[in-house]
């Protein structure tokens, strides 16, 4: 299947699947801050996730980076999330 794909297309399957992971994230009351590879990008709450659109503040806060970076958990929420899935949308 790959040899009817271009080096192009591949490269980009390729890209798409790289992890990417989070040094730091912060919460203020529009969006979640992140940073990875040196760059922070702000993630509107309502492009996170239906429950964290809904949150409070004190529940978005209240965020935790996992050791490695790839995923933020919010307790409060029983919320999961990667650091890839949200810098890609």
């Amino acid at each position: 299947m790959d040899a009817h794909r271009s080096a192009s297309e591949r490269e980009m399957t390729l890209e798409a699947t790289k992890f990417v992971t989070a040094t730091a994230i912060r919460a203020t009351t529009e969006a979640l801050l992140i940073t990875a590879t040196g760059t922070s990008e702000a993630i509107p709450w309502e492009r996170c996730s239906p429950r964290l659109a809904s949150a409070t503040g004190a529940q978005h806060a209240h965020a935790e980076l996992s050791p490695g970076g790839y995923g933020i958990h919010w307790p409060l929420l029983d919320e999961d999330l990667s650091v890839g899935r949200l810098l890609r949308g």
